[in-house]
């Protein structure tokens, strides 16, 4: 029985995740946070984390630690796939953009001209504000920073095998 007990003690850990991690990510941009949305998802999950285990170890006697992490780390990976489909996705937003304009449509050209440089604006704005690139002009270098960034980024890419996914080129 202990061990259900542990897997609802994992869940329970998910939920107070689920809450938290958007809580985080609100009061971050009402505060305007210089944390990254990345770093505040592993915050909330390290401190849902502790949060677990501090209640099963004081809640049950027989506390299988494996049992609760197994539930929460499923839980917490599910949340955060669906959080980076959602966050910055290129694709969401022409999507998103084409709903909101009257008709529902839009010619390709209109998409491109208009809101793709928008989006991509958007992106080398991150890179510039968190270091890793900097402006030079209308032109862009990497920073010490970024290089070691674009490295370990590679060193992960071939570790995981990914290459052309036919959405984006990714040089070896």
């Amino acid at each position: 029985m202990t061990g259900t007990m542990s897997f609802a003690v994992g869940l329970v850990a998910v939920v107070v995740f689920a809450l938290l991690a958007p809580a985080l990510q609100i009061t971050a941009r009402i505060r305007a946070w210089s944390l990254a949305p990345v770093m505040l998802l592993g915050l909330a999950a390290l401190l849902s984390h502790m949060l677990g285990v501090l209640l099963g170890v004081l809640t049950l006697p027989d506390f299988r630690y494996w049992d609760a992490a197994s539930i929460f780390g499923f839980g917490v990976m599910a949340y955060v796939f669906a959080f980076g489909a959602a966050y910055k996705s290129v694709s969401l937003d022409i999507l998103l953009g084409l709903v909101d304009r009257p008709g529902r449509t839009a010619p390709l050209s209109d998409v491109v001209e208009r809101q793709v440089p928008d989006l991509f604006y958007g992106r080398t704005k991150i890179l510039v504000d968190g270091g890793l690139v900097e402006q030079s002009d209308s032109r862009f270098a990497a920073t010490a920073a970024g290089r070691t960034m674009a490295n370990r980024i590679g060193r992960l890419r071939r570790a995981f095998g990914i290459g052309n996914s036919g959405l984006y080129e990714f040089s070896e």
